[in-house]
Formats: structure tokens, sequence, C-alpha cells
């Protein structure tokens, strides 16, 4: 089976700061602890031959991708897909936590998590979302067998390929913590997560 490894970028904000919903308007590089993340996924991986590596035009994702690759012999072309870049939060879009609460309810953001379903006001399809992972799954299904894909994303598109895979881990948790990572094993049966919201 070729493998998938689903990696959500690392930290933006750093102890001490304000966190906000950071989304596909807003380009935030990675903070001083996301780039320990990165750092730290890269070691991880070091022994890990990658067949094809995606991310999003966003510099969060093509930093904690290119950490990954540098310094690989033969690592591939890093590419951009634009369906990983991550969701529009619309009004809620830099907002911190407690003003997104204000605004659409705790109920909103439970839903979110637990089913992926869209607050009002937030710019986000996830049929189309749903169907662009499905497209990747069918495209790493003709790789060979030990072929290794890294796929960078955001935590607002990572929680949408469990909806299209045959098997998930129990109790699964769809949101994807920063610098962390799942696999997905995928042939032409289908795909399977093995391991989701791992963190070297």
């Amino acid at each position: 089976m070729a493998r998938l490894i689903i990696v959500r970028h690392g930290n933006t904000f750093d102890p001490g700061d304000t966190p906000t919903r950071v989304g596909a308007r807003t380009d935030l590089p990675l903070s001083t602890s996301g780039e320990r993340q990165a750092a730290a996924l890269a070691t991880h991986f070091r022994d890990t031959g990658f067949t094809a590596a995606f991310c999003s035009p966003l510099l969060r994702t093509r930093q904690t991708a290119c950490a990954i690759l540098a310094g690989r012999a033969g690592a591939p072309a890093l590419l951009i897909l634009p369906f990983l870049t991550e969701i529009d939060y619309g009004p809620d879009e830099n907002q911190t936590e407690d003003a997104v609460i204000a605004r659409i309810g705790a109920e909103a953001i439970d839903a979110w998590d637990t089913d992926a379903t869209p607050p009002p006001g937030w710019h986000v399809d996830p049929v189309a979302l749903r169907a662009a992972w499905t497209g990747l799954l069918a495209r790493a299904a003709g790789l060979d067998c030990d072929a290794n894909v890294l796929v960078v994303t955001s935590n607002g598109i990572a929680r949408f390929l469990p909806d299209v895979v045959n098997e998930l881990p129990i109790a699964l948790e769809r949101k994807l913590k920063t610098g962390a990572w799942g696999s997905v094993a995928v042939d032409r049966t289908g795909a399977r997560i093995l391991e989701w919201n791992m963190r070297p």
C-alpha cells in the first residue's frame, strides 16, 4: 500500500501571544515554537523517503514542508495544491476564540470539531473538500506500494479527510493539532487511516 503522511503546519503563535483564528486570508509564518515543531517533524521523518510532496500556498505550510524535505538527497519537488489552503473564517478571521464563541456560540464550535459542520459566516465547501481528498487518494492508489506522499495542510482542511476513507481508528479526534501528523494507507481497494494526531 502507498502511504500518505498528512501533516498540520507548526504553530503561528508562541506562548504569551494572543492566538486568533488564522484562516486563508492571513498568511502568517511559523512562530519560534512552530519552527521547532517543523524541525521535530523533520527529525522524525528523516528516514522516510518521499515520492511526492504537496502543501498549500500558505507560508506556514510551505515552511513546514520545506523543513521536512530539507537536506534530503533525491527529495521530490514541493508542489502546491490549492485545495489544501486553510478555510476562510469570514467575520471570525483573526478574532480571538472568546470573540468567536461570543458570536456563534460554543455549540457551533463543537459541531465544527465533531462533525465538520461549518458555523454560519465561514466560507467553506465541505462537498468540494471531500471530493478533493477523494481525488488525491485516488491518485495515491496508483503509486507503487512502497510510495510515501507528504501532504502539509491546515486544521480546517485536514478534518475532512476522515469522511472519505474506508476505515478510521476508534474515537478519532477530527481536529489535527499543530505540528501533528497522521498516516493513511491507500491502494485500489480503498484507504484507511492508520494513525492520527501523532506528534514526534
